[in-house]
Order: structure tokens, then C-alpha cells, then sequence
């Protein structure tokens, strides 16, 4: 199947190339715009539906998806769902963000429950931190994770988050550290995703 994801991204404009300030604060040649994919509910629920089934056949069982926002918002609507269609009870969708900039929270009146068992998502895994900091976030409102699910680990299956790690398609793509990237020596400009144009 992961051709065929691999397609489907392609297909959207959702694999782009250039030089980029990834959320990571590393520096790329490529990004991956999961939103490119979001936009289209069909493409989100295949992902989802995908997804689902890996984590299903797991064993694993969620009460809720929780995703942190910006980057798994819509992906986890999509995740909620899915697994909603697979599972006897009703499965909850909830994005934490970064209210003061820094640190994740849940608000807008959404509460997790004690026990109540919770698989993280994002969209782009790279170090990983997002999620792990969601993860976190989830056992300090004494939640239980059972898993992380994204479209796309970006780290060619390095990350170890502690629990079962579930992705659509692995990518080994080259990152560097600001002060040692190649295309900021050259005077390649760099580009936060979401704040300027680029074409891929």
C-alpha cells in the first residue's frame, strides 16, 4: 500500500521540494503538506481508513485520537472516525495546541478522561517531538497513549516513542542542522511551510 500512498501525496502536490524550516527547526530539501491531502475528505478518510486497519489489527482500542495542532488538524477528525467505523463504541477526536506559544494544552471546554485510552496522531513525524510532547501531555491529564499513528515518518523508522509506532510510508530524506546546511551556504532563502508560496 505504500505506493499507493506514495502516489496519492504525489498526486496533490503534497511532496514538495526546496528549502524548508521544518517544525523539527531543522532545514530540508523536501516537505511533506499533509494538509495538500486534508483538503480532499475522500483522500483523508483512505488514509484514515488505512491506518485504522493497522492499528485494529494490532489489537489496540482507542477511546480518543488527540493530534497537535496545526499539523494533525483534520487527520485526526479523519482517525476518529475510522476508527469510530471500526469499533463498538463511539471514538472521540481532539487537537491540543499551543495556547501560550510553547507548551500543548487541550481547551475549548474538551476534557481527557481518567484511563482513557488515547492514540496520539500527526501527520509528519520527523525527530518526533510534536507528538511526544502530545504524549506527554495525554499522561499528565491522566490519559493512557496506547500508540502513535502518522501519514508519513520522515525519520526512516528511527523514533522510539515508548509505544507502538504505526506509519503510512517511511521516508529516510536528508535534514540538517542550520549551521550546517548546504543550501543556506549557497544563499538558498528558507521557507517556513504555511507562510510563503513555493512551487514543488
Amino acid at each position: 500500500m505504500s505506493n499507493n500512498i506514495e502516489t496519492l501525496l504525489k498526486s496533490v502536490d503534497a511532496i514538495q521540494t526546496g528549502h524548508f524550516l521544518l517544525s523539527s527547526g531543522l532545514h530540508s530539501d523536501h516537505y511533506m503538506q499533509c494538509q495538500k491531502i486534508m483538503q480532499f475528505p475522500r483522500h483523508g478518510a483512505t488514509l484514515a481508513d488505512e491506518m485504522a486497519k493497522k492499528i485494529m489489527a494490532a489489537g489496540i482500542t482507542p477511546d480518543a485520537v488527540v493530534g497537535p495542532a496545526l499539523g494533525a488538524v483534520h487527520w485526526e477528525v479523519f482517525m476518529a472516525s475510522a476508527l469510530d467505523r471500526l469499533s463498538s463504541s463511539m471514538v472521540r477526536a481532539i487537537f491540543a495546541e499551543r495556547a501560550d506559544g510553547t507548551e500543548f494544552q487541550i481547551r475549548r471546554g474538551i476534557e481527557i478522561k481518567p484511563k482513557e485510552k488515547i492514540i496520539v496522531v500527526e501527520d509528519v513525524t520527523t525527530t518526533g517531538g510534536s507528538a511526544m510532547k502530545v504524549v506527554d501531555l495525554v499522561r499528565k491529564l491522566g490519559g493512557e497513549p496506547l500508540a502513535v499513528a502518522t501519514i508519513i515518518d520522515r525519520s526512516g523508522g528511527k523514533i522510539d516513542f515508548g509505544i507502538p509506532f504505526f506509519s503510512l510510508l517511511t521516508a529516510q530524506l536528508q535534514t540538517f542542522d542550520p549551521a550546517d546546511c548546504p543550501m543556506c551556504k549557497e544563499g538558498s532563502p528558507v521557507v517556513k511551510p504555511g507562510t510563503t508560496k513555493h512551487k514543488s
